[in-house]
């Protein structure tokens, strides 16, 4: 069985493009009955902080896929120095003494890089053991620098890959303080984890040489590699904070009303596709479909511009999605977005207005506009013209909400009851059934634009519509 991770660096918000990796890794698992193990790079103290954590497990936990096994890298720090010390006592790394700023270089690399610092290299076992009780050195692995050969290996995105070590330099595995590097402790945790398959960004591609070699250094078989495209802007960009602001996390897309499961549909999209052309997909599906091979090499563009921030596709499967979610459901999670707008919310007020709302909504946020009059005593204000009919005129309208309050006193409030009502008061009136339903429904609403008539007078009762038909009437006059 697979066992896959995601290894986020505590260092800032939850990228859109990490939370991608780790459902990408998910999705690989559960397709395969494998395991996800979600582990922290939080080696890095310095840039480490307890905000950014937060927000990986807020992301994370929005998305609701869970993980099956969770480990923090600081706590196991001691196995990545026995990793280092058996990779030094194999002859496969050196200490090296030069002090910061002043190395000893030897630049023979593509493009002139720095490669190594023979002196160190090439110093003696026992003049390196006396110095090191005395000196700070960094752990460098020794790369082959002797016939160099090519490091190869297939990525399962990306196909055959291969370097010559000429162009590797000797790069550290402990720092001066004794802390591991993120190539030491990544792979160090990989073989320890028993990982089968990294699954990660394509800006990592690089990296997999210089962890071939520890992984062979320390005795272990790579694991499998799949590295994915990024994402980028719509001019080609790499996505950043600094350069493309908020849309880029994704507490943002949680704070703005969307649901947990249609942004993975989205992001899922981004470098990927199930080959049969669909595109909106329950977890389920996304799991049976999910395959390594189904990655697009090229980078993904997620399509957002300054008016506004968010892909039109994702908005659009986000609407999917609510729609196709039971009413129950959808009120609980419309519910908490009702009360932040500030509307007296109830889940039972709730539950009924979701039906007549549901059709009008593309983000959970939407709610504040499109069922404000249902939780608002006062409507949002609108001009008297709003209640003149087509064809019709300010004589009509006030006759037809005069006639809608007299028939509205004494009707039951249920749906069969108010259309056969209101359809017979237009005819009685002798005028267009649209013609005595605009006044009413601007009336009741505040707006020409809304939800059915008659399951919107029920939801709102009695009372509520009367007294909003009386304002109209003071409106017209």
């Amino acid at each position: 069985m697979p066992r896959v991770r995601f290894a986020p660096s505590p260092t800032g918000f939850l990228h859109i493009g990490s939370a991608r990796t780790f459902i990408f890794n998910w999705l690989y698992a559960r397709h395969h009955h494998g395991t996800m193990i979600l582990r922290i790079d939080d080696t890095d103290v310095e840039r480490n902080t307890q905000q950014s954590l937060d927000s990986i497990f807020e992301g994370l936990n929005w998305l609701d896929l869970g993980w099956d096994e969770l480990y923090h890298q600081s706590e196991r720090l001691d196995l990545h120095r026995r990793t280092a010390q058996a990779i030094f006592e194999r002859g496969l790394a050196y200490r090296d003494f030069t002090p910061a700023g002043n190395e000893d270089s030897e630049r023979s690399g593509a493009n002139g890089t720095w490669l190594c610092n023979p002196g160190m290299r090439d110093m003696p076992r026992e003049e390196s053991d006396h110095r090191a009780k005395i000196e700070p050195f960094v752990l460098r692995f020794r790369v082959p620098r002797e016939g160099p050969c090519d490091i190869r290996f297939r990525d399962a995105v990306y196909g055959e890959q291969s370097k010559s070590t000429a162009d590797i330099e000797d790069f550290a595995l402990l720092r001066s303080d004794g802390t591991p590097t993120y190539h030491l402790a990544s792979c160090a945790d990989d073989a320890d984890l028993r990982i089968s398959h990294i699954i990660r960004g394509q800006d990592h591609l690089t990296n997999t040489f210089k962890h071939i070699l520890i992984f062979r250094a320390a005795g272990h078989e790579p694991p499998e590699f799949a590295h994915l495209p990024l994402l980028v802007a719509p001019d080609g960009a790499k996505l950043s904070k600094r350069r493309h602001g908020p849309v880029v996390s994704v507490t943002t897309y949680r704070d703005r009303g969307f649901l947990p499961h249609a942004f993975v549909n989205f992001l899922c999209l981004l470098g990927w596709s199930p080959k049969d052309d669909r595109e909106q997909m329950s977890r389920q599906d996304l799991v049976d479909a999910f395959t390594l091979e189904g990655i697009n090499r090229s980078n993904a563009v997620v399509n957002f511009t300054e008016d506004d921030p968010f892909d039109p596709k994702a908005v659009w499967l986000n609407a999917e999605h609510i729609r196709a979610l039971p009413v129950e459901e959808l009120a609980g999670r419309l519910l908490p977005f009702a009360r932040a707008a500030g509307f007296r919310a109830e889940a039972e007020k709730m539950r009924q207005v979701t039906p007549l709302i549901r059709e009008r909504i593309k983000l959970l946020t939407d709610v504040a506009t499109a069922a404000d009059f249902f939780f608002q005593d006062a409507l949002a204000p609108y001009l008297a013209e709003e209640l003149i009919p087509q064809k019709g005129d300010k004589a009509m309208a006030l006759k037809v909400l005069q006639h809608a309050l007299e028939v509205l006193s004494a009707v039951d409030f249920t749906h069969a009851a108010l259309e056969n009502t209101l359809r017979a008061a237009a005819q009685q009136l002798g005028i267009k059934t649209g013609q005595m339903f605009l006044p009413i429904r601007v009336a009741v609403c505040g707006r020409k634009t809304a939800p059915p008539l008659f399951e919107t007078l029920e939801v709102l009762g009695r009372e509520t519509c009367l007294q909003r038909i009386r304002q109209a009437i003071e409106k017209l006059r």
